[in-house]
């Protein structure tokens, strides 16, 4: 009896006195419900399935800030949320919104980013022309740049350029430094976009049309430049060639002197040498 009391004895594995289920127990164990009706997952796992395609727009989290209200208990702290999209060509949007925690409101920006989302007009890769642009305290201006200047912005400016096709743009803030206003300021500048063939004096115009005339003006000197880079070339490699030579005698004519050196020495040194004597 002393035995069969021992093996039914319960294994205690914690302080908090948690009893192990043996494994036969665990994999017959169902798990069931207040009403005691067995309990089955159905395959919930596989509901929700992760995207795996390319995404059409990338997004960036610009800032998120802690706001409260007072409320008849007290403060009620929430979470604000501001968030850019953009495809890194001509579209692109930015949202603001509040939750309880920072995914709902990053959540709610990203939603809302993409309903205002904006299509502005480029020049090649920078601006059509400057712009100026304030809403509320905030004022923006905006230069277009030659290439190979880069982002040249603050903060919250780059962070939206960044997801545009804009490469060259030279940007200042001159008034508040709110980032919300800054980003609805950006927005607003880019929307103001005109390309060059709306400007005033242009309308109608088609971009100029390269002639014949101008065709053969560009042939004639790119071989003249071709040219003058082969001539300039043959002249390197002849004076290369002279100097090397140069170089070859001056070493054939030291070593000549040094062999004639050798030669005087040796002839010296075997004239000083003493005769030895023949024995009789």
């Amino acid at each position: 009896m002393a035995e069969e009391n021992t093996n039914k004895a319960p294994r205690v594995i914690n302080k908090s006195g948690t009893l192990k289920m043996e494994d036969r127990v665990a994999a017959t164990k169902q798990t069931r419900d207040i009403s005691g009706k067995k309990m089955d997952r159905k395959g919930r796992r596989d509901r929700v399935k992760a995207e795996t395609g390319p995404k059409e727009f990338d997004e960036i989290t610009i800032a998120i800030d802690r706001v409260s209200r007072t409320v008849a208990g007290g403060r009620r702290m929430r979470f604000k949320a501001l968030v850019a999209i953009g495809n890194h060509k001509n579209k692109v949007g930015i949202g603001v919104a509040k939750g309880n925690d920072v995914t709902t409101a990053v959540n709610k920006a990203t939603s809302k980013a993409k309903k205002t989302m904006i299509t502005f007009n480029m020049d090649g890769e920078t601006i059509c022309h400057e712009t100026r642009t304030k809403v509320t305290g905030a004022d923006v201006l905006m230069k277009p740049a030659a290439p190979g200047t880069g982002i040249i912005a603050g903060g919250t400016v780059r962070s939206i350029m960044g997801l545009t096709g804009v490469k060259n743009l030279i940007s200042k803030s001159l008034g508040s430094t709110n980032k919300v206003n800054i980003a609805y300021a950006v927005i607003e500048g880019l929307k103001a976009q005109v390309p060059r063939s709306e400007w005033v004096g242009n309308e109608g115009k088609a971009p100029k049309a390269t002639t014949r005339k101008t065709e053969d003006k560009k042939a004639e000197v790119k071989e003249k430049v071709e040219a003058k880079k082969a001539e300039v070339k043959e002249k390197v490699e002849a004076k290369k060639a002279e100097v090397k030579e140069k170089v070859e005698a001056k070493k054939a004519e030291v070593k000549k002197k040094a062999e004639t050196k050798k030669k005087e020495i040796k002839e010296k040194v075997a004239a000083k040498k003493p005769v030895k004597k023949e024995a009789k």
